[in-house]
This record gives C-alpha cells, structure tokens and sequence, in this order.
C-alpha cells in the first residue's frame, strides 16, 4: 500500500462504536510512531490554556462517561496517513492544541496512549483546537495532505474545529457539514454550542495560574461557566458568607424588636 489515508464519516452527536474502539492490523501503532515532532510551545499561555479546558470539562465528561472511555490530547499527535519513504513518520500526522475522543480507553493493552492512530481507532475527534500566538495561516492551510485545515476537514473529519487567536483573544469556529467545514455564528451569549457535548466555547477574561489573560472556556447550555475547583470553592465560600450576613442582619432586626434570637 502507497499510502494510508483513512477518512471517517463525521457526526454531530456522540456515537458508541459498534465494535472495540481499537482494532488489529498490521500496520504500526501507538507504541512504534514517534510522539514528538521537535517543535516547541508557541507561547506561555498554551499549557495553561489547555488546562484549563481540560479541568473544567472533565467533570462533564465522567458524567457522560461512566466507563472512563474517553480521551483528551494535548499537542499529541493523531495518525492519519502512513508517509512514504523517505517522508519521515511525523508527517503523516497532526498534532491539534487540545482535543477530545469520545469511546475510547485511555490505555492500549495496559499501556498509555503515545498518539492517536487512525487506522487502529474506528472513531474520530469530536473538537480540535488550535492556539494561535502567529497569523493563524498554518491552522487556515487548506493545502491538499499538508495543510492542517484540509487535513482536519478532509482526512480525519473532525466535526468542530477552532482556531483561538491568543494575541486578539478571537475564536473562529468550524462545523463539519456535508463533509466541509461552515464557518459557525456565535450565539446570544457571543458562545459557539458544541451541540454533542451540550456545552458551549467562547472567551472569558480573567485569572487563571496567576495569569490575567482573555481565556477560552467552556459554558453550559443555559450560560452558566463551568467553573474550575477553585472557582467554586471560592464560589462556596461567598455563598456561605453571604448566608451569614443574612442571619445577622435578621438577628439584628429582631433584637431591635425587643426579641432575641435563638441560634
């Protein structure tokens, strides 16, 4: 075989697959693909970044997947063609900023996962996302088998692609539709719904890690944040300070009535 290049039909709602999401052949996997392709961090925002959309899903998702069968990349690499000599290995896959599988283990035959490969999963990515700290002409590359724009839209099928401009805090969001991407409109709220997760993606500004940066995050369908652990501990804390300066307020109240209060 020449080349592997395997494209999958896409959908917007979370489908099981019918059979394991991990199949035999032949053909290389995880453990004998490279997992780095000798590029760096763009900028001091992306780690943090991509927690930060980890952090705040994750309770959703253990709650859509009981099983713990789902996975979340991070500038990991997804194999989808296998190149031929004397192409390098690495070019036959991409490596999106953050992104989310849904039905699969998150270890394969007791191992961690090294990469994502196409020809040994029956199902693909839900999102993508890609931080830009450049011009974004390389998330928007529409080149045939090169482009990361083409390979997203055309190769691998990803239903929602994002591409989040650090540097003007903008988001441009993709959904595949009859096998090409459209451009989404945000909605109300300045969110775009990403219809299989029942959440939406849009920019918050705001601190996280000690950083005070326009973020990307993640609403719930009615707009309310998804907060992260701290954020609602802080949350619960204001609440219950709230509640008691209620009481003594009342308790005030009722002694200037001549009444005092019981605890």
């Amino acid at each position: 075989m020449s080349s592997m290049t395997q494209t999958v039909q896409s959908s917007t709602t979370i489908q099981e697959p019918s059979t394991t999401a991990y199949c035999a052949s032949p053909l290389p996997d995880h453990t004998q693909l490279p997992d780095k392709d000798g590029s760096f961090v763009k900028n001091y925002q992306q780690p943090p970044q991509a927690d930060l959309l980890t952090h705040t899903i994750t309770p959703l998702l253990e709650q859509l997947h009981p099983d713990g069968n789902y996975c979340l990349g991070r500038d990991c690499g997804i194999y989808w063609r296998l190149p031929e000599y004397p192409e390098s290995l690495e070019k036959g896959a991409v490596a999106p900023d953050w992104f989310y599988v849904p039905h699969v283990p998150t270890t394969i035959e007791g191992q961690v996962r090294r990469s994502f490969v196409m020809w040994k999963e029956t199902i693909e990515p839900v999102i993508a996302l890609e931080f830009v700290s450049g011009n974004g002409e390389e998330e928007r590359d529409k080149t045939p088998v090169k482009g990361k724009f083409w390979i997203y839209e055309r190769a691998i099928q990803i239903p929602f692609y994002g591409i989040y401009e650090v540097n003007k805090a903008q988001i441009e969001m993709y959904q595949l539709v009859n096998g090409r991407y459209q451009k989404m409109t945000p909605n109300q709220r300045g969110h775009y719904p990403i219809t299989p997760l029942k959440v939406e993606l849009g920019i918050w500004q705001g601190e996280y890690q000690n950083q005070f940066f326009p973020w990307l995050r993640w609403w719930d369908g009615e707009g309310n944040l998804l907060l992260t652990s701290q954020e609602s501990t802080q949350q619960e804390r204001q609440r219950a300070e709230q509640e008691r300066q209620r009481a003594d307020r009342l308790a005030e109240q009722l002694r200037a009535l001549g009444i005092e209060p019981k605890d």
